[in-house]
């Protein structure tokens, strides 16, 4: 399910929901915040993989569907869940309250700190934390302070909203028992990790004389001294995407930050990710975002 599904899937019972422009490109930034109270009929969403990250704050009764199992929730709890694993939530009280967040990778990455291990991976094997009285009323906190800021038009809005996402997922974490948290991570999760780290380390791209080095799954695997297959297998049982869409994507958001926010021409924006030709770094854009650079680039200032 896309975002722009889930808000489809929103609107059948708040029809007064607006759906943002962000939520259209998945390659930009997206962040939104709801109250559940007043939202949620007795009825099951859809049992799918979503492309974004959901935090709730429940307040009620319900069943959350995962591959393996049904984990029964009754009074207060807090879910998490990631685009890795497959769910659905089943309401089954009428008496909801509570708030949930959604956001996609673009949002909670940093443009100025590497994306490395990423907490919420460090919490999806743990996706129902149970909650007591003071833990509902720190949490909502958060939440209040995130519908507050969706109403602010403060210039570094985005910047302080991650600062909320950081605050809900550690909170989570202190929630974890003491074993979740020395859990030793399997190989799958060490590799992928190295492999994030290493892809993130090319990032930002700050000058023009800045050019990176690893464009392809083989590059990653010769530096990690490791074989492309395993490098592969890992990234992909780990994420559910190949190593190639990782690079791709990540790829593609420093292009859309490099046409955003400098003056350099495409040719050298285009030959800092590595593309000797420009033509070659218009065909990626275009696979990547359906837009040639120059185009992308003309509309964002017609917006500006």
């Amino acid at each position: 399910m896309s975002i722009l599904e889930f808000y489809d899937y929103l609107k059948i019972g708040r029809p007064d929901v607006i759906i943002p422009s962000s939520a259209s490109n998945v390659h930009e930034g997206h962040f939104n915040v709801f109250k559940r109270i007043g939202s949620c009929a007795l009825n099951s969403a859809p049992y799918n993989r979503k492309d974004f990250y959901k935090i709730t704050l429940v307040i009620g009764k319900g069943v959350l569907n995962y591959p393996k199992q049904k984990i029964i929730v009754d009074g207060s709890a807090l879910l998490i869940n990631n685009p890795i694993t497959p769910y659905s939530w089943e309401t089954t009280s009428s008496n909801q309250s509570g708030y949930f967040c959604l956001f996609n990778e673009s949002f909670i990455r940093e443009r100025t700190e590497p994306f490395k291990d990423s907490l919420l991976s460090k919490i999806h094997e743990n996706p129902v934390l149970l909650l007591n009285e003071t833990q509902v009323k720190d949490i909502t906190l958060i939440f209040e302070r995130m519908m507050g800021m969706m109403e602010d038009d403060y210039s570094f809005k985005n910047d302080l909203l991650q600062t909320y996402v950081k605050l809900l997922i550690h909170s989570a974490i202190k929630i974890l028992p003491k074993e979740a948290h020395d859990n030793v991570h399997n190989a799958s999760t060490r590799i992928s990790n190295l492999f994030f780290e290493l892809l993130e380390s090319q990032f930002p791209i700050n000058t023009t004389d800045d050019i990176i080095v690893l464009r392809t799954a083989n590059d990653f695997a010769e530096r990690l001294n490791i074989h492309v297959n395993h490098l592969n297998h890992a990234v992909k049982e780990l994420t559910g995407k190949t190593t190639s869409e990782h690079i791709s994507g990540r790829m593609a958001d420093e292009a859309i930050a490099l046409l955003r926010h400098t003056e350099w021409n495409i040719s050298e924006i285009g030959y800092c990710l590595g593309f000797e030709y420009p033509a070659n770094f218009n065909i990626f854009f275009k696979r990547q975002t359906m837009a040639s650079p120059r185009s992308f680039r003309q509309l964002q200032n017609q917006e500006m």
